[in-house]
């Protein structure tokens, strides 16, 4: 049923033959849920692990975003407030210490390491703020956005200087081999931007679209520092496998809650609109499986949701439809082969915690 290739240098998904809906084929019992992964005698909480090596971080990351202009430094601190649970720099630097133990035995995170979880965050706080341009958001965690507050044309500088600085601190590592791994998250960014402003016909390749598209703009970052710290950590290019695998598998299942929130959550936990990806024109993954019940969606997703009353229409189609369980399912499916990837690894406390955070993962509510 599931088909995950062992090499990071070709992106592969679930496989899904002749009609790709196989979860409609398959009961639930017997799908691969990752509940009950840890004991709770091996119970490691992800942030209380990290905490130390993420001491300072966004006070760090201000310090690379040092500019003469008042109004700029306001926008590039704007989202740096610390408020954050900085998920993608903890996932980094468990990581880190998870090969580092792997290798020599050491529990250290080496700067370098850590430079690569703060370079992650700078990018990935970039990415949104050109998203919120892009998207015309009028919210993002909870209050307003740059674009909103400065506008839009100061508001892709913002992200293009907060990029810059990224690359800076990013040469400043001196490993080229580093450069071209942290590098490549930008161009699929992009890539995956582009992605999302097309739309397929066909409905196996418009959820092999889809996957695409979550991969490089979502799971590319963390499938992408995960390996760079292993790099950094160890020579084992089966260790650099492992990393990159967990990273990739753990950032698409976000992503699927992500977009199962979207129809599930209230916008107070949220802390943006519901039901942003229909009004954004975007056919997600609880769609995509809805569409199977309700083939009428299909016009709908091919004009993006744009006539009146299409984006009502289509939330009420998924709510009654098994699409949000099947994204579910899916997600889930996801966070098993991280688990089983990450397992590889010799055990240590920060291994447990990343078998944790894929739990995490499937139970958040925002």
């Amino acid at each position: 049923m599931c088909h995950f290739t062992q090499r990071s240098s070709t992106l592969s998904f679930p496989k899904i033959c002749n009609t790709f809906w196989w979860f409609h084929h398959t009961s639930t019992s017997h799908l691969c849920s990752c509940s009950k992964t840890v004991s709770d005698e091996k119970y490691q909480d992800p942030f209380q692990l990290g905490r130390k090596d993420l001491k300072n971080l966004y006070e760090d990351i201000k310090k690379e975003l040092l500019v003469s202009t008042a109004e700029l430094k306001e926008m590039c601190d704007y989202y740096f407030d610390g408020k954050g649970k900085a998920f993608r720099p903890m996932i980094v630097v468990l990581m880190a210490r998870a090969c580092n133990i792997h290798h020599s035995n050491s529990r250290e995170v080496q700067a370098s390491q850590r430079s690569v979880a703060i370079i992650a965050e700078m990018i990935h706080t970039a990415s949104l703020v050109h998203d919120d341009v892009i998207d015309d958001a009028n919210s993002r965690r909870g209050k307003m956005t740059v674009n909103q507050i400065w506008g839009e044309r100061k508001a892709v500088l913002a992200g293009d200087f907060i990029l810059s600085a990224a690359s800076v601190a990013l040469a400043r590592i001196g490993n080229t081999t580093i450069i071209s791994v942290l590098t490549q998250v930008i161009e699929d960014l992009v890539r995956g931007e582009f992605l999302q402003l097309g739309s397929k016909e066909n409905e196996n390749e418009r959820f092999a679209h889809y996957l695409e598209k979550t991969f490089k703009k979502t799971a590319s970052l963390i499938a992408n520092s995960c390996k760079a710290v292993s790099i950094l950590g160890c020579p084992d290019p089966t260790v650099h496998e492992i990393a990159y695998q967990y990273g990739k598998n753990v950032g698409i299942a976000f992503q699927l809650i992500d977009d199962v929130l979207d129809f599930t959550s209230c916008a107070d936990r949220l802390g943006k609109p519901t039901a942003a990806d229909l009004k954004l024109g975007l056919a997600t993954g609880p769609v995509l499986f809805a569409c199977r019940q309700f083939p009428e969606m299909n016009a709908m997703i091919m004009r993006r949701f744009s006539k009146p009353g299409d984006v009502e229409r289509a939330r009420k189609y998924v709510l009654q439809s098994d699409g949000v369980q099947q994204t579910t399912y899916l997600a889930q499916r996801y966070c098993h082969e991280a688990t089983r990837e990450i397992s590889k690894l010799r055990p240590s406390p920060e291994r447990e915690a990343l078998i944790q955070l894929t739990e995490m993962v499937l139970m958040r509510d925002k």
